[in-house]
C-alpha cells in the first residue's frame, strides 16, 4: 500500500511540482536535483518498515510501476531509475545485514540511491553535455537530497506512521511500542 501511494504522490509531483522546479533552476539545471530525494523514499522507508532483503527493491519498483501507470514525463525509464534507487538502499541494509535502521542506515541508503541513480543513468541520459563541474554539482545535488529527503525525511515518515499506529503489524511499528513501554 505505500508503494502505490508513492506512486500517486510521484504522479502529482510530476505534474504540478517538477514543471515548477525546472522553471525556477533554469540559470544552474544541477540545482534541480536537490528534489531527487522525493522520488528515493519509497525505497527507504520499505526498507525501514519491513526489514528484509529485497523490501526496498520492491517498493521502489511498485511506486515506479503506479508513476508509470498514471503518466510521466519519462516513460517506462522510470522503471530502470526506480531499479538503481532500490538497489541502493539494497546495498546498504545489505552492509548492515538487516540489524540497523536508524538515522545513518537511512542517511546512508538515501545517499547510495542516489549515487546510483545519478551516475548509473542520469548522467548518461540527461546531462551527457554537462561540463565535469556541473556534473560534479549535479551529483552533489542528488547527494544531499538523498541524505536528507529520501533519508532523514523518509526516517521521519516511518517514525510518524508508527506513533499513528498503522505499522503496529511491523517490526518498526513494535519498536515503537516497546520504546514507550519502557519510559
Amino acid at each position: 500500500m505505500l508503494a502505490v501511494a508513492f506512486g500517486v504522490a510521484f504522479w502529482g509531483f510530476d505534474t504540478f511540482v517538477y514543471p515548477l522546479l525546472s522553471v525556477v533552476t533554469v540559470g544552474f539545471p544541477p540545482a534541480g536535483e536537490l528534489s531527487l530525494g522525493v522520488w528515493l523514499i519509497p525505497a527507504v522507508v520499505g526498507g525501514l518498515v519491513i526489514r528484509r532483503p529485497g523490501a526496498a527493491l520492491f517498493t521502489e519498483l511498485v511506486a515506479a510501476n503506479v508513476e508509470l501507470l498514471l503518466g510521466n514525463g519519462w516513460g517506462v525509464a522510470v522503471l530502470l531509475s526506480g531499479l538503481l534507487q532500490g538497489l541502493g538502499v539494497e546495498l546498504v541494509l545489505a552492509l548492515v545485514r538487516w540489524r540497523r535502521f536508524g538515522a545513518a542506515t537511512a542517511v546512508l541508503g538515501g545517499v547510495a540511491a542516489a549515487i546510483l541513480e545519478i551516475v548509473g543513468y542520469e548522467w548518461w541520459a540527461y546531462t551527457a553535455d554537462y561540463s565535469p563541474a556541473w556534473k560534479l554539482a549535479y551529483l552533489a545535488c542528488g547527494v544531499a537530497s538523498g541524505a536528507l529527503i529520501a533519508g532523514l525525511g523518509g526516517l521521519a515518515l516511518v517514525r510518524a506512521l508508527a506513533r499513528s499506529g498503522a505499522l503496529n503489524a511491523f517490526p518498526a511499528g513494535q519498536e515503537f511500542r516497546e520504546s514507550r513501554a519502557t519510559r
